[in-house]
């Protein structure tokens, strides 16, 4: 029995040191990533786990109708799925990031998943649009010891303003009322167009719709407008290129 405990406590420990103690410092510190942008009056929209057959149209839709710019962190094997939605996103000026070829949790993953889920990812990405991936968000925001390594010449991107749209809740006014109590110069809002990943509702992304579009006029009348990464990230954005390349 206590040969068993001691193995326990030695998995437990290096389960600690790969996974979980490298995403709290990483965070906290906010080592080699971004978190918020440096352009006035700007807030960047992001959505990840997708592209959905069911609701990314409609999130592109009303982006399209505002002239909304916002940025996909796109699943790679969906994206193989939906060739057709990824090619739309690049047409209609949207930005297309790396998101792991499956919603993989980076705790659970080898140093050569690892490589392999975000060299996969982007080499999907860039074959669909002719346009190499600049940006990486690992899901859920959790790293490995060796994330870091494998995301060189990516700007990581994390979020300033989380709302856990991926669970329905009881209405969309609650998360549109949530949404407007963000608005502030800088903010990375982190939503998604999925909802088939473990912990998430399949219908919540229907919620975050519908609250998106009386959010998006309320934008407009603040004097704000939702931006690329590109532009919302500004010079950070450059320094950041040189400093993981």
């Amino acid at each position: 029995m206590q040969v068993v405990l001691w193995i326990v406590g030695i998995l437990a420990i290096l389960f600690l040191s790969y996974g979980i103690f490298p995403t709290v410092l990483l965070r906290m510190l906010s080592i080699g990533m971004v978190k918020k942008g440096e352009i006035n009056k700007t807030l960047a929209l992001t959505f990840d786990d997708g592209p959905n057959p069911v609701y990314t149209p409609q999130v592109l839709d009303l982006l399209k109708k505002y002239d909304v710019k916002a940025t996909f962190f796109v699943v790679a094997e969906k994206a193989l799925d939906h060739p057709d939605l990824i090619k739309r996103m690049k047409q209609e000026g949207h930005t297309i990031g790396v998101h792991h070829y499956r919603h993989t949790n980076s705790w659970f993953l080898t140093p050569w998943s690892t490589k392999r889920e975000i060299s996969r990812s982007a080499e999907i990405i860039e074959n669909l649009t002719g346009v190499k991936p600049v940006y990486y968000r690992p899901p859920y925001g959790r790293f490995n010891l060796f994330t870091n390594i494998f995301a060189r010449g990516y700007i990581i991107v994390l979020w300033s303003a989380i709302f856990q749209d991926w669970r329905k809740g009881p209405d969309s006014s609650g998360l549109q009322q949530r949404l407007i109590a963000q608005i502030s110069e800088g903010q990375i809002y982190l939503l998604h167009d999925d909802g088939e990943d473990a912990g998430a509702d399949s219908d919540a992304p229907a919620h975050m719709i519908e609250a998106l579009k009386r959010f998006l006029p309320h934008v407009r009348r603040r004097g704000f407008r939702c931006v690329s990464l590109e532009e919302h990230l500004g010079k950070k954005s450059t320094e950041e290129q040189k400093w993981s390349v």
